[in-house]
């Protein structure tokens, strides 16, 4: 098991039940794409304009539609260089914001650029920082960003890390792409040790995770959260109270309304042991310290639902993707069950999407994405209930690219997309979740497909109730607006 770095946490004071029906499909016309070896991303809302992105061979482009997806104005983004890599889009009112970098001799070096709301150059892509490959891992590193909630602060960073110690880069933007500071600090710990990703705060405040990987498993004997506010000098480092405890696949994310950085995840009490229960806490950015730790167990009754004949390793391939916080101080967990296998022998072919990535490969890399699980627990940290959304997603040598889910947040409702598929067919599926533990699963009907391979959580919710879709139909691309 490898320890995973710090992602999302979504943070609602409530939630009620997503309509499992979408009112509507929407597509958009088709494009060419080689996606084997293009890339194409939703960039999302502005002004009266929906943007996405693809970028191939022969070019990048961002591709402008009206509210039904009808193509309006296709931009040529040629000044991206032909090599260009960590490539982002944030979208605003009337501006987006790209990001991108390229390579130049030693150094990795960090761009970016203000298109207006027609997708137009606001002025020349500017330098924003550089650094030395070795630095960031040669040249197959990059920056990192960190983006707040409130989008008026976005920190590039650079982490390298050399045994027991880290070395961080961070330049912290605003939202006109204006250097505003930038730091580098050391954190040195007593073992190996590896970090995670990052959040930044509505303030600009820098948060990012360091951990000692133990055992074949990789769990965390020890994890810290580091905080460096906008151009600080010091790194304030605290450290999660896991006791003796083992702790893998934490997720972190800052709430402005109470000042709180909630954690959630899995521990063991083995360094290469089965996952025991649980992990919740927050931390105070206040006082500067984590409250409220809890380590809640799986009871035998919630090892036996999950199906597994072994109820010890019942949990150990599950992955902590969401935390809901409700408004008593209790939460729901959310976590998806995913492992990567290999096959030995030639076998391609052997999956519902495996047209898109053949190998001839005798050793074949296979993606497994199955059930997702939500556990709810109240103020005091006891168990209310848990619920499943049954699903078996398998591919081989895709990244899992047709798996795991999209998720949709209608402001005071949550949902699932994702594809349910088999060896020979497949359907589109929403599934939605109340605060009772109510599952509403409903298959968007055959005729909204129109014939596409759906990849759900590659989309991007682009407005309250509308969530975008890239969708491929062999060596073409659009994009499906679904409408709640």
């Amino acid at each position: 098991m490898i320890y995973r770095s710090l992602g999302l946490l979504l943070l609602l004071s409530c939630f009620t039940l997503l309509p499992a029906t979408a009112q509507e499909v929407i597509y958009s016309p088709f494009n060419k794409i080689d996606f084997r070896t293009g890339s194409f991303s939703v960039v999302g809302n502005v002004g009266d304009r929906t943007y996405t992105y693809r970028g191939s061979a022969e070019g990048y482009y961002l591709d402008a539609y009206d509210d039904r997806m009808e193509h309006l104005a296709t931009v040529i983004l040629d000044f991206l260089p032909r090599k260009a890599f960590g490539v982002e889009f944030y979208t605003y009112a009337d501006k987006i914001l790209l990001l991108y970098q390229r390579n130049d001799g030693r150094d990795i070096v960090q761009y970016g650029v203000t298109l207006d709301e027609m997708g137009r150059m606001a002025h020349k892509p500017k330098e924003l920082d550089r650094v030395d490959a070795g630095f960031v891992g040669g040249r197959n590193g990059r920056y990192n960003y960190a983006v707040s909630k409130n989008k008026e602060h976005i920190a590039v960073y650079a982490t390298g890390v050399k045994v027991d110690e880290m070395d961080l880069r961070v330049v912290w933007l605003d939202d006109q792409l204006q250097k505003q500071s930038s730091s580098q600090v050391t954190f040195t710990t007593d073992n190996r040790m590896d970090v995670g990703e990052a959040i930044t705060g509505d303030d600009g405040k820098f948060f990012i995770s360091a951990y000692t990987p133990n055992g074949s498993r990789g769990y965390a004997d020890q994890v810290w959260l580091l905080s460096l506010p906008v151009g600080g000098t010091t790194l304030t480092q605290v450290e999660l109270p896991i006791g003796e405890l083992y702790a893998a696949g934490l997720y972190m994310k800052v709430d402005k309304a109470d000042g709180k950085l909630y954690v959630g995840g899995f521990y063991s009490d083995k360094k290469n042991g089965h996952f025991e229960g649980i992990i919740y806490s927050y931390y105070d950015i206040t006082a500067e310290e984590f409250k409220e730790f809890k380590a809640i167990p799986f009871s035998d009754n919630l090892r036996a639902a999950t199906g597994e004949r072994n109820k010890k390793r019942a949990f150990n391939d599950f992955k902590v993707k969401e935390l809901v916080v409700k408004n008593d101080g209790g939460f729901v967990m959310i976590a998806e069950d995913f492992f990567i296998s290999t096959r030995t022998g030639y076998s391609s072919g052997f999956g519902y999407y495996s047209w898109y990535y053949p190998t001839m490969a005798s050793s074949v890399r296979e993606y497994n994405y199955g059930d997702i699980i939500s556990i709810s627990c109240d103020g005091n940290g006891k168990p209310e209930w848990t619920k499943f959304i049954r699903k078996f997603q398998y591919s081989q040598e895709d990244g899992g690219i047709f798996s795991s889910y999209g998720l949709v947040n209608t402001g005071g409702a949550i949902g699932f997309l994702y594809n349910d598929f088999s060896m020979n067919s497949s359907r589109v599926r929403v599934a939605s979740l109340d605060i009772e533990g109510n599952i509403n699963t409903k298959t968007l009907g055959v005729e909204v497909i129109n014939n596409t391979d759906w990849l759900p959580r590659s989309g991007k919710q682009i407005s309250s109730n509308e969530y975008l879709v890239p969708c491929l139909k062999r060596n073409q691309i659009c994009f499906g607006k679904v409408v709640f």
